[in-house]
C-alpha cells in the first residue's frame, strides 16, 4: 500500500489508517463503554487490516474506557517484533475515561494518561500523540509543552490535535512545532477547506482525517423517505448528522450514488477516493466493524480521481 510522509515528523503513514473507535465501546461515550467490538473481533479486523497493508492503527485512551487500547495492545502480544517494528499507532487523550472521571490537557494529566496508554498498549514509545479536543480551562502553551516534553523524553515520537479550528491551530504554532492534525472531513463536512487545511499545507503539517463516509451517509445506508436502519448510527448517536436530514442532502446523494454506478464502483468507495484526492490529505482514518468493509477503503485506493473527476463530484454537493 502506498505511504505518505507525516508532514516532517520522519514518520510515514499507510494512506488508509484503521480506526480502531469501536473496540469495546462506541468511540468516547462512557454511556457505550462495554458494547462494540468485542476482543476476538478486534483482533479479526486488525488481522484483515494488516493483510491489506494498512500498518496505522488510530486509538484513544477514552475509547471505549480504554478498551481499544487494551485489544491493540493484546493484539501486538500475538505478533512478533517486525509488526510491531512497522506498526504506526496514533492515541489521544481529553476525554473522561469513565463516568465522572475527570478529562482536559493539563500537563499533569498528559502525563499520567500517556503513561496508562503506553501500558495498554505494550510499547515504550507511541508514534503520534494528539489533544483530542480543545480545552478552554487549560492555557494552550501548557499543552504544548507537555506534548514536547514527552517527545523530549522519547515516549511520543510526534504530536498535534484532532477536532481543532484554525484559531487553535495558529496559536499551538506559537508554542512549537505541530506534526498532524486529524478532523472530520468528507463531502458532507468541508469546513476544514477554508482555514485548516490551507494552515497545514503552510507549515508543513499532515492531515489525517476521519469520517470520510460522514457516519454512513455517503455509504447509501440512509434512504429519502425511509428510518435508519436499526444500530445504524443515526439510530445510536445521530446528533453529529441531524443537520444532513434534509431534501438536498438527499438529492446530492442520490446523484452522488449515479455517478458511482457509471463509475461501476461503490458510493463508499468513491467517497473515500475524494477524501484521497485532496492533495494535503496525508491518509485516511476509517472505522469498519467487520472485516468485509474494509474492501471499498482498499477499492478507493485504486480509483484515482483527476482534478476534473473530483471537482464534478464536488459541485454535486455545493
Amino acid at each position: 500500500m502506498e505511504v505518505r510522509a507525516l508532514g516532517r515528523s520522519g514518520i510515514e503513514l499507510s494512506r488508509i489508517v484503521l480506526g480502531c473507535g469501536n473496540f469495546g465501546g462506541i468511540g468516547s461515550s462512557p454511556a457505550f463503554f462495554g458494547s462494540g467490538e468485542t476482543e476476538g473481533e478486534a483482533h479479526a479486523l486488525m488481522d484483515a487490516a494488516w493483510s491489506a497493508g494498512i500498518t496505522a492503527f488510530d486509538t484513544a485512551d477514552a475509547y471505549g474506557g480504554g478498551r481499544s487500547e487494551t485489544f491493540i495492545g493484546s493484539w501486538l502480544r500475538t505478533k512478533g517484533p517486525d509488526v510491531r517494528d512497522r506498526l504506526v499507532l496514533t492515541t489521544k487523550t481529553f476525554n473522561p475515561m469513565a463516568e465522572g472521571a475527570d478529562s482536559g490537557l493539563g500537563a499533569a494529566r498528559i502525563h499520567r494518561q500517556l503513561d496508562g496508554s503506553l501500558a495498554r498498549l505494550g510499547v515504550e514509545t507511541v508514534d503520534v500523540y494528539l489533544a483530542h479536543e480543545q480545552d478552554p480551562d487549560t492555557p494552550l502553551d501548557e499543552t504544548i509543552g507537555a506534548f514536547a516534553e514527552l517527545q523530549r523524553e522519547g515516549k511520543i515520537r510526534s504530536f498535534g490535535g484532532s477536532n481543532v479550528d484554525r484559531r487553535w491551530l495558529e496559536e499551538a504554532l506559537g508554542h512549537g512545532r505541530l506534526d498532524c492534525v486529524q478532523n472530520s472531513y468528507s463531502l458532507l463536512e468541508r469546513g476544514d477547506e477554508t482555514g485548516v487545511l490551507e494552515t497545514c499545507a503552510r507549515e508543513a503539517i499532515g492531515y489525517t482525517p476521519f469520517s470520510p463516509l460522514a457516519g454512513g451517509w455517503l455509504t447509501g445506508k440512509y434512504r429519502r423517505g425511509e428510518e435508519p436502519p436499526a444500530g445504524s448510527r443515526m439510530t445510536l448517536r445521530p446528533e453529529p448528522y441531524e443537520h444532513l436530514r434534509d431534501e438536498r442532502t438527499f438529492d446530492a446523494l442520490e446523484a452522488f450514488e449515479e455517478h458511482a454506478r457509471q463509475r461501476e464502483t461503490s458510493a463508499a468507495a468513491l467517497a473515500i477516493a475524494w477524501v484521497l484526492s485532496h492533495p494535503h490529505v496525508t491518509a485516511v482514518v476509517i472505522g469498519p466493524r467487520r472485516p468485509e468493509q474494509l474492501r471499498p477503503a482498499v477499492e478507493a485506493l485504486e480509483l484515482g480521481l483527476s482534478p476534473v473527476e473530483r471537482e464534478t463530484i464536488t459541485e454535486l454537493f455545493t
